[in-house]
């Protein structure tokens, strides 16, 4: 027997029935232990990403908290987010590499210079799914803010001069029909709100154009995702500040009478920590599935997490307005698959022309 051989690995070979000789088997076992992370990951981003949207209700919305403070709420997230970031960069000094791994970060006024029209942006789409949030409640949030995939699909063509095919174009034909009766049922039972829808629709418009400037910007960090959402989110917070006065949030503020407890503190502090790890468990699952299998399980929660709304708010629906929410969540599940086979067929193109330009060079 090699001397190399760990011990714990002999140990899980004896505890689990698994011998050089079992091959399968272990192929299996190492299948189950992957399917297990996965599911994992997927479960956490689930927790995190609907535990994240009550949250923000809570403190938006809330008729126990009584605060009517968008801005700041949307201001103090940025800035536990900024923290968090800036720790997570000092402790890299003291923990080794294999137990956290962060990029070094400072404060570098060119780079915010650069970063600036996308933290414009940024803000815009923050600032509008929170408005959005407050105003139409966590039920329809889904279909109130639906229509970023017609506006990739538009922004797409305007600025980037990219076509897209039949079969998307449809999808973006059920998900504008889903939005717009969701609207009339929400209408029909006199619980619309045209400020949500409105403020839904801006949240939309700005979630596209943040994927576009996000790849322009992300060569001046180094193509650091954690860069770039650290100097945002500085932008973001100097932003803030003239919009907390202007917006009269400041005397607001001032006036609350919860402003002085832990507890409110607490939850608005667990609020920014749940906005920074929704980060981490976006890019976690991507790693452990894929870009497509992302968005699809976010089409899947988005639905998990209208069931739950509707439940823990103790709501009726009619039938019309699940339908509504039925189709905009299959035609952006239709969208994604779409698009998936689309770049899958485009790959296999590119990865054969290659092959045969190597034949051609080689028969020269």
């Amino acid at each position: 027997m090699n001397r190399n051989f760990k011990r714990s690995s002999i140990l899980r070979m004896a505890l689990m029935g698994v011998g050089e000789g079992d091959p399968e088997k272990g192929a299996r076992e190492s299948f189950m232990v992957r399917a297990v992370k996965i599911a994992m990951v997927v479960m956490l981003y689930w927790f995190i990403s609907i535990t994240m949207v009550f949250l923000n209700k809570y403190l938006l919305d809330s008729p126990s908290l009584k605060l009517d403070a968008p801005l700041f709420v949307t201001f103090y997230q940025c800035l536990v987010t900024v923290v968090l970031c800036k720790s997570l960069s000092l402790l890299t000094h003291v923990v080794p590499s294999h137990v956290l791994e962060f990029p070094s970060l400072r404060f570098d006024l060119k780079v915010l210079r650069t970063v600036l029209p996308l933290s414009v942006v940024f803000i815009g789409m923050i600032i509008f799914n929170n408005l959005c949030l407050k105003y139409l409640g966590v039920a329809f949030y889904t279909v109130g803010r639906c229509l970023s995939t017609v506006f990739n699909v538009l922004l797409s063509y305007i600025m980037l001069k990219q076509t897209t095919s039949m079969y998307a174009l449809m999808s973006c034909g059920i998900i504008l029909g889903g939005f717009w009766l969701g609207i009339d049922q929400e209408g029909a039972e006199g619980t619309l709100s045209w400020a949500g829808i409105f403020f839904g629709v801006l949240a939309s418009l700005c979630v596209s154009l943040n994927a576009i400037y996000t790849k322009k910007v992300l060569p001046a960090v180094d193509g650091s995702i954690w860069r770039l959402t650290f100097y945002n989110n500085v932008n973001a917070c100097f932003l803030f500040i003239p919009l907390l006065f202007v917006c009269g949030e400041v005397g607001t503020l001032l006036a609350f009478d919860k402003l002085s407890m832990f507890y409110f503190w607490g939850m608005m502090t667990l609020g920014g920590i749940f906005g920074f790890a929704i980060g981490y468990v976006t890019g976690l699952q991507i790693q452990f599935t894929s870009p497509l299998t992302h968005n699809i399980s976010g089409t899947a929660k988005a639905c998990a997490q209208t069931v739950i709304a509707v439940m823990y708010y103790h709501q009726i629906k009619s039938f019309l307005w699940w339908t509504s929410n039925l189709m905009v969540l299959g035609g952006s599940f239709s969208y994604t698959w779409v698009k998936g086979l689309e770049m899958k067929k485009t790959q296999g193109e590119t990865n054969q022309s290659q092959s045969n330009g190597e034949k051609s060079s080689v028969g020269v």
